[in-house]
């Protein structure tokens, strides 16, 4: 087992689901299933009481259900990520989750190696949205211009409104302002361009942008961006 493996509460209330999730994850050298719960309730316990670096959590189950110990979780822990595992594909359900404060959103059913990577990306601090979620995002956006220059008002998806972006990756669209390369963002911030890619994507995913240019302009007319970080650039 890696010295410092990634401590995961995995709460699924599907016991057949739950049990071979669990087989699989703990496959991986560096994953630990440290508590297991069945019901809203109880995940928000065990994340109070326990060491956790990462909740995978079914957004269906019972009790206050997915959303409200998301919510809960983060309001006790705001640092704490949380990736949200569901069968559900409805395009509301993005903005609730980002509102409740997950950083990630997957199916039930993708393939194995495809889940591994989102948990080591929103463990890592990015963010991770299932590509179904994404596209249906980007659904309820195929009417509205996207040139920022042109459209001062430019109306966000509303569950935008709110800013989207970790901490971490608001530090990575702001050297993207300040012109700097996957490259340079990697060095400047002691992390690899593979994982600045990683931050990079999901920055757009989020944002329902297509490049960087958008991205950087759509954050700073929306103040997406600490002022802090825009400063020290």
């Amino acid at each position: 087992m890696a010295a410092n493996p990634l401590q995961i509460l995995l709460a699924e209330d599907d016991e057949l689901f739950r049990l071979g999730l669990r087989m699989r994850l703990q496959q991986e050298s560096d994953f630990e299933i440290v508590a297991e719960a069945e019901d809203g309730e109880t995940a928000v316990e065990i994340a109070k009481q326990l060491s956790i670096n990462i909740v995978v959590l079914d957004i269906g189950v019972p009790g206050i259900g997915g959303i409200e110990a998301c919510r809960q979780i983060k309001q006790q822990q705001a640092d704490l990520p949380i990736l949200v595992l569901t069968s559900r594909t409805q395009a509301s359900l993005v903005p609730r989750l980002i509102e409740a404060g997950a950083q990630g959103y997957c199916l039930k059913g993708i393939a194995s190696e495809t889940l591994i990577l989102a948990i080591r990306s929103v463990a890592a601090g990015a963010s991770w949205w299932d590509a179904a979620a994404t596209t249906e995002i980007r659904a309820a956006f195929e009417n509205q211009p996207l040139s920022i220059a042109e459209n001062e008002n430019l109306k966000t998806y509303p569950g935008l409104e709110a800013n989207p972006l970790t901490r971490r990756e608001q530090e990575i669209l702001a050297l993207i302002v300040a012109g700097k390369s996957n490259q340079e963002i990697a060095g400047v911030l002691h992390i690899t361009a593979g994982t600045v890619r990683v931050h990079v994507h999901a920055i757009l995913n989020k944002l329902n942008v297509s490049d960087r240019s958008q991205a950087a302009a759509l954050a700073i007319q929306k103040k997406f961006i600490a002022k802090e970080l825009l400063s020290d650039q």
